[in-house]
């Protein structure tokens, strides 16, 4: 069964299984403009030169940190105003992600996709404040959650007025410190019937683990394993996706937040590269097998 369409109609990018490959990239949460600006410019070079469509991602306060001590962001002022400048200087569409309800009118005015974070995924309140702006909706599903779960969650977005859902593989949590990736609970979540989306860069998280000594800085930074993102993503874009949710930073070990699972930026293209050709393939067989289903 082929997902319904998803489009920002202001940028003409469309999300849906039997469509191409969007790339959703940017920094983990805003650090600097010149990071993020140097972050954009390259995104910008790469994704025109793949013919991929691109929305950038950032948060502007990362409020679900483990340690007191993690960076937290630039605040809600700043981070609306680099949000803008962005916009208007890429022409690119903005995802950030919320944590309160408050927080929803606010960020729809300058974003066009609203995440809401795996661990929040069951607050109904915060989803229907979401809801009710009108925004394109980024549901991560939460890693303790079954895909087929999820649909609790479609059903709550529907109720509340909103059918315009993208839905997030991130991993599972499998034990202490470990996440894994199911391609077959994948598929569970595309039988949802809505776009999926694949974050590659978290499903790499080791949640709550970081080598080094308590004393050191990175102690606090949650640990991970960023250099086997060309292989993980490889495998779910096989599938069949309808985007790809990639985290990158000029020098991944100085980012502030999730440094260890981080792309570096200089890496992308040839990561994009390795996938353009699986991307096709799989949305030829999606094609193929759809015509054959209604012959």
């Amino acid at each position: 069964m082929l997902s319904r369409t998803i489009t920002l109609k202001d940028y003409g990018i469309t999300f849906g299984q039997q469509h191409p490959l969007v790339l959703i990239a940017g920094n983990n949460v805003l650090e600097s403009e010149e990071t993020a600006f140097t972050t954009c410019e390259q995104l910008k070079r790469i994704t025109q030169k793949l013919a991929i469509p691109w929305v950038f991602k950032a948060s502007f306060d990362k409020a679900n940190r483990s340690s007191i001590h993690s960076y937290r962001g630039l605040g809600q002022q700043m981070s609306a105003d680099l949000f803008r400048s962005i916009k208007n200087a890429f022409k690119v569409p903005i995802l950030t992600d919320i944590h309160t309800q408050e927080q929803a009118l606010w960020a729809a005015s300058f974003a066009d996709i609203l995440q809401i974070p795996a661990f929040l995924i069951r607050q109904t309140d915060l989803l229907q404040a979401a809801c009710r702006t009108g925004k394109v909706l980024h549901l991560k599903k939460m890693q303790m959650m079954a895909p087929q779960d999820m649909s609790h969650v479609v059903e709550k977005c529907q109720h509340f007025g909103n059918s315009q859902l993208l839905l997030c593989e991130r991993g599972t949590l499998f034990g202490y410190h470990n996440l894994v990736v199911d391609p077959l609970g994948v598929e569970g979540l595309k039988s949802l019937g809505y776009p999926v989306v694949f974050d590659v860069t978290h499903s790499l998280q080791t949640p709550g683990k970081q080598a080094g000594s308590l004393a050191s800085s990175k102690a606090q930074q949650t640990g991970g394993r960023g250099e086997q993102a060309p292989m993980l993503a490889r495998s779910i874009v096989s599938l069949g996706i309808s985007a790809l949710f990639l985290e990158t930073h000029p020098y991944p070990a100085q980012a502030l937040c999730d440094g260890a699972s981080t792309t570096p930026l200089d890496s992308v293209e040839g990561l994009l590269k390795g996938l353009l050709p699986w991307d096709q393939l799989a949305k030829q067989q999606l094609q193929s097998h759809a015509h054959t289903e209604g012959a």
